[in-house]
């Protein structure tokens, strides 16, 4: 069984297809063209899987970068396979480091892995990376290499990272899949349909993932907050 066989083994998912749904951001034609989306129609034998283990942290906020303080969150749906997350990653990291304090970014996983076929076992091995410190390493590595997100490629990433290969993928990845799967509930919640979505300040950013525009988007935000510093947007 394939390492990617082994990560949907015991998962119930919703489908996904690359003609599915509206994006998030659904309101600029150019912007909404450049998503990976899903089918969110109910598949036979949908579920929920009962109770996650205490040992694989699951919050929404396992992975961020910036100060923890910032006014702004930005939380970004997306998938390590989809070109346009790969696109968007670097603007998001200069969106940060150019904010002087005022954002720090949430990473959330939404895996479309019926188009993408190496996404979930990608994102198990970045889960894999975070419970060593390490996921925006991986996480940059993933992006970068996104023409090697096979098993052996995977083992090999996290080795130059100092992880033992063998647990970035296979069984001793599967518990982090329960990461994975409360990225994914959380991003059906709020309406995510594609990859890459982003939320800025808790609204549904629909402009062009460039950096202009996403630091226009945020300086409103800030106006926002700093008239009304009781509203959450």
């Amino acid at each position: 069984m394939t390492g990617r066989d082994r990560a949907v083994a015991g998962r119930v998912w919703p489908r996904r297809h690359a003609d599915g749904g509206q994006p998030a951001n659904a309101g600029d034609p150019g912007a909404a063209a450049l998503r990976c989306s899903v089918d969110l129609s109910p598949a036979a034998g949908d579920a929920v899987r009962p109770g996650l283990p205490a040992s694989v942290p699951t919050g929404p906020h396992r992975h961020t970068r910036g100060p923890a303080d910032a006014p702004i969150v930005v939380v970004e749906y997306a998938d390590f396979e989809c070109p346009y997350c790969a696109r968007t990653a670097p603007v998001l990291h200069e969106l940060v480091d150019v904010s002087d304090g005022e954002v720090r970014l949430v990473f959330r996983h939404f895996p479309v892995f019926d188009i993408h076929p190496y996404a979930l076992t990608a994102a198990l091995a970045a889960e894999v990376a975070g419970a060593h410190g390490q996921f925006w390493e991986m996480h940059d590595v993933l992006f970068t290499h996104q023409d090697r997100l096979g098993d052996k490629f995977l083992r090999a990433h996290a080795g130059a990272l100092g992880i033992d290969g063998d647990l970035a993928v296979g069984e001793p990845a599967q518990p982090y899949g329960d990461a994975v799967e409360a990225d994914y509930a959380r991003g059906i919640e709020q309406g995510v349909r594609g990859t890459p979505t982003l939320f800025i300040d808790g609204s549904p950013y629909r402009g062009r993932t460039e950096l202009a525009p996403l630091r226009k988007a945020v300086s409103m935000s800030l106006h926002r907050r700093r008239r009304a510093p009781w509203s959450r947007g």
